[in-house]
């Protein structure tokens, strides 16, 4: 494959990515997004007028956490589980009176029982019997999650089944842990918008963000299956694929 800009693209592949920063892609309209019909950041600045105390669970590189500081009440936790991750968040956001704590796993968080007011989760794991150990009666918990089939297109170029460790993931299913007797749920919906990729480069810098969408990826295995992208790309101008979106708002009772 002598195509030079091909093998340009390609290159994108070793550009450095750290915290959960998408700018160089999302800010220069590589990658487009349909609109949701709601906003998760207004979710949270709503639900933070009154808190006391709130935790960030999954809070990357402290990208999102980080602008909600004039919002901020008097105490604020973020956890993170991706180890590069947690030094660029303390960085961040220690600056900004947040304590910041490594985890292992959603567990076993080091936070004691009945402590928050508000806690807050994008498109992180979590475990109910531990949200309710740690939340207080009539605490909030607002959380934004990708569903298992997302971007599913993606899978499908390259011949890679989805994640069966996520496929059931949606709405109802994770309704369902949510028992009635401990928790009202307040809102919900659910919502599949479009996410457009416009050059290969910004399909490989989405890979490499998100390793588990295809787990074994890597350009030398999947050369030609890119190659064919890149011609599909520089054809029609872009590539659609499907987002599985759901948003929950649930008190303690």
């Amino acid at each position: 494959m002598k195509d030079s800009n091909f093998h340009r693209y390609l290159e994108e592949i070793n550009e450095k990515f750290e915290g959960w920063d998408f700018s160089s892609i999302y800010d220069t309209g590589r990658i487009q997004n349909s609109l949701l019909s709601w906003s998760y950041g207004s979710k949270v600045i709503s639900a933070m007028q009154g808190a006391t105390a709130i935790l960030d669970m999954g809070t990357g590189g402290g990208e999102f956490l980080s602008l909600l500081k004039g919002y901020y009440p008097p105490t604020v936790y973020a956890t993170e589980g991706y180890k590069p991750n947690v030094p660029i968040a303390k960085r961040k956001l220690e600056p900004l009176g947040v304590k910041v704590y490594e985890v292992v796993d959603n567990e076993h968080l080091p936070f004691p029982d009945n402590h928050f007011d508000l806690i807050i989760n994008r498109h992180e794991s979590y475990s109910v019997k531990e949200l309710k150990r740690i939340i207080k009666t009539n605490g909030i918990f607002i959380t934004q999650q990708v569903g298992g089939w997302d971007c599913k297109e993606l899978n499908d170029w390259f011949g890679v089944a989805v994640n069966s460790e996520f496929k059931e993931w949606n709405l109802q299913s994770a309704l369902k842990n949510f028992s009635i007797d401990q928790w009202e749920i307040l809102e919900q919906r659910e919502e599949f918008p479009t996410q457009r990729f416009y050059d290969l480069g910004s399909v490989l810098f989405y890979l490499k963000a998100i390793p588990w969408q295809i787990p074994d990826f890597s350009v030398e295995k999947y050369q030609d299956a890119l190659y064919r992208l890149y011609q599909h790309l520089e054809e029609v101008g872009y590539l659609d694929a499907t987002q599985s979106r759901f948003y929950m708002k649930v008190k303690c009772k």
